[in-house]
């Protein structure tokens, strides 16, 4: 299995400090609202690839966090914090916000398909062992005190921003680091928040430093280490996460640790998916949800399968016509995969070892998802294999890229929608009476009801022969 190391930017063959285990942590969600579908991307990459470990013969420990405090409205020290800020919007306490969107989020991953993690870990959960952990920093001098919290000293850690390679001579404050008043160096950030005086906060807690709350990046560090020891092997992430947040996690981990040995030997990251194409008005801040594919009639497999199309380290494009051209992909995969599965899965020959072999080599390569899907696509398509072969390599496909192949049918693709205020029957009758009208040479008429289709969210497309096909939008 070859991956790339962020921490070293070269693509190199994985071996974990003990073999066959794997220590794997990926930064979960801050919980102060919906997780949007650019937001999944990082959890179906990070699926993936524990899928793929463990077929390959690995055993992967995995852990998620869930930051129910201490993520302030910028990724660095400015601002309130993000549940704070959730709680007065919604008049309900934040408590009850970091529930609420922790139960959304975890029936998005099931939506998925995305394997739950072995560890579920909170923030407000491991206040006491965050202190502790800020007290050894403290005490090894490596924080200073303001009236605003803790700081962290960059300065003394000659190797801080390894991970990101960046020039802090150059940095600028007030770029992805704030400007706080009295900090030594623009990039030094917050291990304790300290509440200003008079303020009334709903997450906070008492310290030597004062009343207040964890910096945001303490508790990845801390929890992490809790659940998979002081060194462990894989930490996922989106590439948001690399100049600031995981920066910030190696400079007060290998600072608390003093071993002189890299806290974490692998950084894998993904890469953003471009939304532009996919507002909708439904959601808040136009932003799309999972629950807003389904809403539309896209079964949320058909996401996923968008998703691994891409390469998890380049970055993709969002729209309502890729998702169309998603889910004709994934029918037509399951159209011959789900009339093969009356046969029970045995022994593969030749032919289907050849397959096999080059999924195996795609995702064994970085994962490359878009090869692996492309071998898919191949053995359905070979005559060579009986039905048996082609259900015993579904399996094995299914272990790792989770799109359905093993299981699904063509008809589990096609869900109602739920999100327009018309039928598909209405849609046919409209389409009929439109298509009468064109023949009838009456293109007001016609015009008419390709507006009123339009405004209900239906495409219409006229073929020269005469006829229309129609489409959701």
């Amino acid at each position: 299995m070859r991956l790339f190391n962020t921490l070293t930017r070269e693509v190199a063959d994985f071996a974990p400090a003990s073999p066959p285990a794997v220590g794997m942590y990926s930064c979960g969600p801050t919980v102060y609202a919906d997780q949007h579908i650019g937001n999944m991307r990082a959890y179906v990459f990070a699926d993936t690839l524990k899928r793929a470990l463990d077929w390959k013969g690995f055993g992967v420990r995995h852990v998620i966090n869930i930051t129910d405090v201490g993520h302030l409205t910028s990724d660095a020290d400015e601002g309130d914090d993000k549940l704070e800020v959730a709680a007065r919007r919604e008049h309900r306490n934040a408590w009850e916000v970091a529930e609420q969107y922790t139960r959304d989020f975890r029936a998005d991953l099931e939506r998925l398909r995305i394997i739950e993690p072995d560890v579920w870990c909170k923030a407000t959960d491991h206040i006491g062992e965050m202190i502790r952990f800020a007290e050894v920093l403290d005490a090894g001098g490596w924080c200073y005190q303001l009236p605003s919290g803790l700081y962290f000293d960059t300065a003394k850690d000659g190797d801080y921003g390894k991970l990101a390679r960046l020039d802090l001579a150059g940095q600028r404050a007030g770029a992805r680091v704030d400007v706080v008043g009295g900090k030594r160096n623009p990039s030094d950030f917050a291990v304790w928040r300290t509440s200003a005086p008079g303020e009334n906060r709903q997450m906070e807690w008492d310290s030597p430093w004062g009343r207040g709350a964890p910096g945001w990046h303490l508790e990845c560090s801390v929890m992490s280490i809790e659940y998979l020891g002081r060194h462990f092997d894989i930490h996922t992430g989106g590439v948001d996460h690399i100049p600031v947040h995981h920066t910030n996690e190696i400079a007060q981990s290998e600072a608390y640790l003093a071993d002189g040995q890299p806290w974490v030997r692998w950084w894998l990251h993904g890469e953003f998916i471009n939304l532009r194409g996919a507002k909708i008005s439904k959601s808040a801040g136009g932003a799309v949800l999972v629950t807003d594919l389904i809403d539309r009639g896209y079964h949320p497999l058909v996401y996923r399968y968008l998703l691994l199309q891409a390469h998890y380290r380049s970055q993709t494009e969002f729209s309502w016509e890729a998702m169309d051209g998603a889910r004709a992909g994934l029918r037509r995969l399951l159209d011959r995969f789900a009339a093969a599965r009356a046969a029970p899965g045995g022994r593969i020959g030749a032919a289907a070892a050849e397959h096999l072999e080059a999924f195996d080599l795609a995702i064994s390569d970085d994962l490359n998802t878009p090869r692996a899907v492309a071998a898919v696509v191949a053995a359905s398509r070979d005559d060579r294999l009986t039905d048996g072969e082609l259900t015993a390599l579904a399996r094995e496909f299914d272990a790792v890229l989770a799109i359905g192949v093993a299981d699904l049918s063509p008809a589990d693709l096609d869900l109602k929608r739920t999100d327009v205020a018309i039928s598909e029957e209405e849609v046919q009758t409209l389409i009929a009476d439109r298509n009468a009208a064109r023949a009838a040479r009456d293109f007001a008429r016609s015009d008419q009801i390709r507006d009123q289709l339009a405004g209900v969210g239906v495409t219409v497309a006229d073929h020269p022969g005469g006829g229309s096909t129609w489409r959701w939008t």
